[in-house]
């Protein structure tokens, strides 16, 4: 096997295998915290805007350890990236368990997201460069073992949290990562020929002369974009437990909705996976930004039981392509030797977005005793999002009419 050929290879999508197995571990963090929230919120007597605030915490140290771990995956490669990572995120775990103060808490928290990051864009990073043809769906599977992540946590945390209490329970999962991530990590040691990574390198030097737009104006248009839509994505995300919960349905009720709609999450990421690869990342970033909208609108009018579960599953079915398509546009416009850098970068973005977004929609709701407001204050930030991937596209060309189209009209 020559270097050229180890892109979209037996051996590629094996690695990706792998690397979706270990990322539904090393992203744990991100959702144990969702369903512990209404726990801590109990414990030690807080309001639901500071019981969000330890999330926030949670997602800022996700946030920075995106960049940090970026970096690092550049320089150092995946292995000792993902072996950081779970010792961070595992020994959290254990010290926020018995942490006898709230602020050790949040603490202990900014440890936990810090090393999840390792589970996103890394893996992210790494898996594109060993595809070329399907190198949107190689990177959406990637970013689904997120999802995965949160289809799994939250119902395993549920039965535990009955069997043992909340505190017993989130230490039982910093122990399993930091047992079961390092020989995962291990099997990740390869790293892709040169030969394949400056194949990969001319695609995407040809794609940007092409746009016109230089590296940095796009990376900026990519922030502003991701925090923008991660706000308007954290209203159902962060607060689905305990939006149940106001309305009399219950924790558990909560936890299976964002168990679904992660699951259709997953769906939508690897269906985004593949109409990427037709269409491209900007054209898909638009693509479900407009259906997440669309979708946030649904949970005004519905609050019953069975509607919730319904719309639950298409919010999950709409939003679940965002996030691989920043990726997948980085890729297809900046070579490989930045990727982890840039695509770390804007992934910090998204997360802030999930951050301020969560802390947002917990303080709309602790002055408006609703969720009403805070699901419109959404909808307005994703509409900033939709705005700017049409403004992308325009630059780039694909939203003009081509000269010899417009001739051709005009003559009929």
């Amino acid at each position: 096997m020559t270097p050229t050929t180890v892109l979209d290879s037996r051996r590629s999508w094996l690695r990706l295998g792998v690397t979706m197995l270990v990322g539904i571990f090393v992203n744990a963090g991100m959702w144990t915290i969702i369903v512990i929230m209404p726990q801590m919120e109990r414990a030690f007597g807080l309001t639901r805007a500071d019981a969000s605030l330890i999330f926030v915490i949670t997602m800022l140290g996700f946030a920075l350890g995106n960049v940090v771990t970026g970096r690092m995956v550049d320089r150092a490669g995946v292995v000792p990236t993902l072996l950081g990572a779970a010792a961070l995120v595992g020994t959290g775990h254990l010290a926020a368990a018995f942490a006898p103060t709230v602020w050790l808490v949040a603490l202990a928290q900014f440890v936990v997201g810090l090393g999840s990051a390792g589970g996103l864009a890394p893996l992210m990073a790494d898996i594109s460069h060993w595809f070329l043809k399907r190198r949107g769906i190689a990177m959406s599977v990637a970013a689904s073992a997120n999802y995965m992540a949160g289809v799994t946590w939250p119902l395993l945390l549920n039965v535990w949290i009955a069997a043992w209490g909340w505190q017993w329970a989130y230490a039982m999962v910093g122990a399993v990562l930091i047992v079961v991530v390092p020989p995962l990590a291990w099997a990740l040691r390869a790293r892709a020929p040169a030969e394949a990574r400056a194949a990969s390198d001319r695609a995407a030097a040809s794609r940007a002369m092409n746009a016109g737009m230089s590296a940095n104006t796009l990376t900026l248009l990519l922030l502003v974009a991701g925090i923008a839509c991660c706000v308007a994505m954290a209203m159902p995300q962060v607060h689905i437990v305990a939006y149940c919960m106001d309305l009399g349905y219950g924790p558990a009720v909560g936890a299976e909705m964002l168990s679904l709609m992660l699951m259709g999450g997953v769906v939508s990421r690897l269906a985004g996976g593949v109409i990427s690869d037709r269409i491209g990342g900007v054209a898909t970033l638009l693509l479900f930004g407009s259906m997440q909208m669309v979708a946030l609108f649904l949970y005004i009018p519905f609050d019953g039981l069975v509607p919730l579960y319904v719309v639950s599953l298409i919010f999950g079915l709409s939003q679940g392509g965002l996030l691989p398509s920043y990726a997948l546009i980085v890729r297809e416009y900046m070579p490989a030797s930045v990727a982890g850098a840039r695509v770390g970068l804007i992934m910090m973005a998204t997360i802030l977005g999930m951050a301020i977004g969560g802390w947002m929609s917990g303080w709309i709701h602790d002055v408006t005793q609703s969720y009403a407001l805070a699901f419109i204050n959404g909808i307005l930030w994703n509409g900033l999002n939709v705005g700017i991937a049409i403004w992308i596209m325009w630059r780039a060309g694909r939203l003009r009419i081509p000269p010899q189209a417009g001739k051709a009209a005009a003559s009929a």
